[in-house]
């Protein structure tokens, strides 16, 4: 089998402004779906995300394994159409491993990835067979003395920290001189081999550069470092004079995810074609029989898929006015506790859902929470907005829902899949009930 990187298929592009308003006029015409209590709406397009896991499979080898980040979007109805796609799972605590388990996923495309896994846990992803990617030499150790390890199917990899630099946000790239994840090159190397030397069902790599703000370079840089050194631990292990490991090689390079997604109009989107295509250019050897590829993507897949339309409820009148809303800092977190490294573009439809135009004036975008920082926009132009529009929040399909704050104990807001012309209810909205009992 030619393992050579494959031609890209069409890769879907972000929804407009206009596909998201016509999407909701036809949810708006259902009966039931959204009601007087609805005041916020998280829709999820699913034939997007399969086709954004479709362009994923149609640039790697066909032999890849490739992985949908679970802390993306947790909801389960996501993650069984992934599954149904072809996609793995990639799960980074107990709970996520368990729901990918219940997803459907086969335990060999689940990922376990948490860099603070306990015993308990690890002899539990032992006994399923998932891939494990360890964190530290520590970690290995401890897996060394489980004694569910000799008999477990389970691929075990190591991260490793390349230490390449940092993106344009720091708070989310992970391959500086320092980082809590992975065990750094530089400083370790030595250890490293002797790891892979040591253990001899330590098969794979683990390298994942950052999320969103790191460009290709930096990418492709990261993973070539560590593939680099792959190729150096196999040639070491070949020269061995120990017959125990001049047949062992190393077979499962799991190059992370943090392709960087478009939120904004101006903004070039990155294709997963292009990303394939620079690695393959830059680490041939990489594309061969004689490794398998895994990958961890989440945002890429997810971030465009997923928009929230959230009731108007005041427009109060100022030297800025201020336009209030049900949606802030409990599911935009990022956006609002670090405006200057995360962005949503916004745009406002009538009660009906047809987009506003006109003149345009400057708003705050407040949300609901009592803190002052809670904002979606501290100066926005927006055509006029009253009270019963909707506003529409873009690119909310990653790290919202799942990042979703317990401040001030709002309801979760309800979540519908459209998936071509048809709607499913992914989740309703939270009870109040539902609420006083999580609070005991």
């Amino acid at each position: 089998m030619s393992n050579s990187c494959c031609c890209p298929g069409t890769e879907p592009a972000r929804p407009t402004p206009e596909e998201i308003a016509g999407i909701l006029r036809r949810a708006l015409a259902v009966p039931g779906l959204i009601d007087a209590g609805d005041s916020a709406v998280i829709f999820h397009d699913l034939s997007f995300m399969v086709s954004r896991c479709q362009a994923i499979q149609g640039v790697f080898p066909t032999n890849a394994l490739h992985t949908l980040a679970v802390k993306a979007n947790p909801l389960a109805g996501v993650l069984r159409r992934a599954v149904a796609s072809g996609m793995g799972l990639e799960a980074a605590s107990l709970a996520e491993l368990h729901l990918a388990l219940a997803s459907g996923a086969p335990p060999a495309r689940i990922a376990f990835d948490s860099p603070v896994k306990t015993s308990e846990e690890l002899a539990f992803a032992l006994g399923q067979g998932v891939h494990i990617n360890a964190d530290s030499l520590e970690e290995l150790a401890r897996i060394a003395d489980l004694p569910q390890l000799r008999e477990s199917a389970s691929v075990i990899g190591l991260r490793i920290n390349p230490q390449v630099g940092f993106g344009a946000i720091a708070q989310t790239s992970v391959a500086a001189g320092y980082s809590k994840f992975g065990v750094p090159l530089h400083e370790k190397r030595r250890e490293i081999i002797a790891a892979f030397t040591r253990y001899p069902w330590l098969r794979g790599l683990h390298v994942h550069i950052g999320s969103q703000g790191c460009p290709l370079s930096l990418l492709v840089k990261g993973i070539k470092t560590v593939f680099t050194f792959a190729e150096e631990i196999n040639e070491q292990m070949a020269a061995s004079e120990s017959s125990a490991w001049t047949d062992k090689q190393l077979e499962v390079f799991d190059i992370g995810g943090g392709l960087p997604v478009c939120y904004r109009d101006d903004q070039p989107p990155v294709t997963v074609a292009r990303y394939a295509n620079s690695l393959y250019e830059t680490i041939p050897e990489l594309f061969t029989d004689n490794w398998r590829i895994m990958s961890e993507f989440g945002r890429f897949v997810q971030a465009n898929a997923g928009w929230v339309v959230s009731r108007i409820e005041y427009v109060k009148k100022g030297a800025t006015s201020t336009i209030a809303v049900h949606v802030g800092a409990d599911l935009f977190l990022r956006r609002c506790y670090r405006p200057d490294d995360w962005h949503h573009d916004l745009f406002i439809t009538d009660a009906s859902g047809h987009i506003k135009t006109g003149r345009q004036q400057p708003y705050v975008v407040a949300g609901p929470l009592c803190f002052a920082g809670d904002m979606l926009a501290r100066r926005v132009n927006l055509p006029t907005a009253q009270a019963g529009d909707f506003l529409i929040v873009r690119d909310a399909g990653a790290y919202t829902l799942s990042m979703w704050s317990r401040y001030n104990s709002r309801q979760i807001p309800k979540v519908i899949a459209c998936d071509g012309d048809s709607f499913t209810l992914l989740r309703r909205r939270e009870s109040l009930k539902e609420v006083l009992a999580f609070w005991g």
